[in-house]
């Protein structure tokens, strides 16, 4: 908006009077309406019987904008992917912002923007908020939190203690991208490398999987820790063990060339449009085949099995038919990435 160019967000903005109210509705109320949007303590939604999900995600990526996104699409798609996650058909979201002072109101503007053309994307809709102001320093620019609700389709139930020996292990698509996309933001090692992250809303994902087959045990998004750390939460979660094919698993060259430089393990790079499904075999490629009619989804591939044998671990065959323990995620990778 142009009325908002050189504007900066101050702590007026935050202490509940005229310009709070001018900040949300220049900003927030401009891309989030909708009939159930609240200026009330609380939206009243209607809720079909049945069985929902609930959760929620806080957001303090930095830096706040990268290629392929910006933090106010992450907050959208991280939440509506947790919901799908469980088979719950996105309803309702509420965000929470906490803005540093003297963050630029185009920014704001941008995040914003991005969030209602994702929300729209997703069919969610953002019906309550808050927004805080914190002084200069106190905040790395905007944190944001989101909170989602979604109606579980019926014969649905995924659960990381449901994988079973026997499942084909899936993914979504090619994984690492948005670890190494906010890597190479940061301009931390000097890499000039075409990455660009893979932020998507996929409940449409979900769907496709869905009209496959609903006799799917675990659906996961590998985000913080990336692949490889989702797949040893539920080989612990299942006590089941899990033999991964490296040749099989899809990594786009320009994130295997960063990983090759710096020493990094294309596993455990975060992803924020990847889904890890387990799924009885005799499925699997019905699943896949699906998968690669998606729009975010063309690279789906089976990676690998579930097993009885060493459970709680992750081993991987490599490309010259050895066999090796995948190291068990630990430390901190990357920071910030969501």
């Amino acid at each position: 908006m142009d009325n908002l160019k050189g504007k900066t967000v101050s702590l007026a903005h935050g202490a509940g009077g005229k310009q709070t109210s001018e900040l949300i509705d220049q900003v927030f109320k401009a891309h989030f309406a909708n009939p159930e949007l609240t200026s009330d303590d609380a939206a009243v939604l209607k809720m079909k019987e049945g069985k929902i999900a609930f959760t929620t995600d806080g957001f303090i990526v930095s830096p706040s904008e990268f290629p392929g996104g910006n933090i106010g699409k992450l907050s959208i798609c991280g939440t509506v992917n947790d919901l799908s996650c469980m088979g719950a058909k996105p309803l309702y979201l509420s965000c929470a912002f906490v803005i540093e002072e003297g963050f630029p109101m185009e920014k704001l503007e941008a995040i914003a923007a991005a969030m209602e053309k994702t929300a729209n994307e997703a069919g969610v809709k953002i019906v309550a908020g808050d927004t805080k102001v914190a002084g200069k320093g106190q905040v790395d620019g905007v944190f944001i939190t989101t909170t989602g609700i979604g109606e579980i389709q019926e014969g649905v139930e995924t659960s990381g203690f449901m994988a079973k020996p026997g499942d084909a292990v899936i993914v979504s698509g090619d994984i690492g991208r948005h670890g190494c996309t906010i890597l190479l933001a940061r301009e931390d090692f000097g890499i000039d490398a075409d990455v660009t992250s893979d932020c998507a809303p996929l409940w449409g994902t979900v769907q496709d999987i869905l009209s496959v087959t609903k006799d799917v045990h675990v659906i996961r998004d590998a985000t913080r820790g990336g692949v490889g750390t989702v797949l040893y939460e539920i080989a612990e979660q299942s006590k089941t063990g899990i033999r991964l094919n490296a040749e099989a698993i899809p990594v786009q060259d320009s994130v295997k060339g960063v990983c090759g430089m710096l020493g990094l393990e294309p596993l455990y790079l975060a992803c924020e449009g990847r889904l890890v499904i387990f799924a009885p075999k005799e499925n699997a490629e019905a699943i896949v085949a699906k998968l690669r009619e998606g729009k975010y989804s063309s690279e789906a591939a089976i990676i690998g099995e579930v097993t009885e044998e060493m459970p709680g671990r992750v081993v991987v065959t490599t490309e010259i038919g050895a066999e090796t323990l995948l190291p068990p995620p630990g430390g901190e990778l990357l920071p910030r990435i969501c």
